[in-house]
């Protein structure tokens, strides 16, 4: 952002360095032509041997200096007109090319080409930008595909494995499972990618109240009791009393996803923090575990649409990538951060602060 304020501070010197010396040419060409004239008619006159009045002369003198300056003009004129329109067919076909879905263009940009710099600029930018959101439209269709296809690879395998009227009772309530499995994957992914394609929508309700965080984080977690429970997991939890304005249904599932994550991928007997406090201007929900760490490579996009730091172990656990994205959404559309701190040999741990001071 730094960069591109000094470039514009930079060009807009430069214009005006630019204007000045304009200024300061247009009018020593125009004394250049009155000079020219002046001597002229005054070489004419010594010649002819006769000078008219004075009036006349002077009158000779501007109407000579002006017709050089139109001829000259002229020239320039249509030297100038027809770069112009190499630099607008330029612009036209490059605009062309986005309109075809060809976003690999660039327009050359010149310091001379004066008030179209930033309008060069910006087709630029907007080549650049789109190119960008197609790459990540087709990622996004490619993702949904792979997660669709390989569910329903099992479940038409598995289906076809049923048909067969030799195997046992026992293979053919395995495989039923199976099915199921695949299939609940399957609602969780359709399910998922309505509530992002919502979220990131300009039209998804959001309905700010007054309310107490630290218990609606506690209802969540004794919601999830009888998952910790099973692997017998120690639960570490702090809520100091804090009341933020925010939308409470969007906010739960913030704190759905991240619990649910933690409970998932911590290991049998290991431990989950659950941390709240608040300063006078923000409150800071620490969420934490201590089961494998995302290592440093992947931090950087494990908010990513279907991202997956281990993809086995996602794809163990039924995960499809969208979780922590929709986390992420929800995060910010209420002006908050979030973040995760993932060392090796220490916790995982998700931040997320919030600020108090429209509460």
């Amino acid at each position: 952002m730094k960069r591109k304020a000094r470039r514009k501070d930079h060009r807009s010197r430069g214009q005006r360095i630019r204007g000045t010396l304009f200024a300061v040419g247009f009018f020593l060409l125009i004394i250049l032509y009155w000079l020219a004239a002046f001597y002229g008619t005054e070489w004419l006159y010594t010649y002819i041997d006769k000078r008219p009045s004075e009036v006349i002369v002077q009158l000779i003198n501007c109407i000579s200096g002006m017709f050089l300056w139109g001829v000259t003009m002229t020239f320039l004129g249509r030297f100038f007109r027809s770069e112009q329109m190499k630099f607008f067919k330029t612009m036209i076909a490059a605009i062309q090319s986005m309109s075809r879905g060809d976003f690999n263009v660039s327009v050359d940009n010149n310091p001379h080409n004066g008030p179209f710099v930033e309008l060069v600029d910006s087709i630029n930018n907007m080549a650049v930008e789109l190119g960008q959101l197609e790459k990540m439209r087709q990622e996004f269709i490619s993702n949904v595909s792979h997660e669709i296809q390989s569910p329903l690879t099992s479940i038409s395998g598995f289906s076809r494995a049923l048909q067969n009227e030799t195997i046992t009772l026992e293979e053919r309530k395995h495989y039923l499972e199976i099915i199921e499995a695949e299939s609940t994957r399957l609602s969780k992914l359709s399910d998922n990618l309505l509530k992002l394609s919502s979220l990131e929508s300009q039209h998804h309700p959001f309905e700010p109240k007054s309310y107490r965080l630290d218990k609606q984080i506690r209802n969540h977690i004794l919601a999830c009791e009888p998952q910790w429970i099973e692997k017998n997991i120690e639960m570490d939890i702090e809520l100091e009393p804090v009341t933020l304005s925010g939308d409470e249904d969007l906010l739960s599932q913030v704190w759905t996803n991240l619990i649910h994550n933690a409970v998932k991928f911590t290991p049998v007997g290991g431990t989950i923090g659950v941390h709240v406090e608040s300063t006078r201007k923000e409150a800071i929900i620490r969420i934490s575990n201590n089961g494998a760490n995302i290592s440093e490579e992947d931090l950087p996009h494990i908010f990513e649409r279907f991202y997956k730091a281990d993809k086995s172990r996602n794809r163990a656990y039924g995960g499809n990538g969208l979780g922590l994205s929709i986390v992420k959404k929800i995060i910010d559309m209420h002006a908050g951060t979030v973040s995760v701190e993932s060392k090796p040999g220490k916790k995982t741990t998700f931040i997320v602060r919030l600020s108090l001071l429209d509460s």
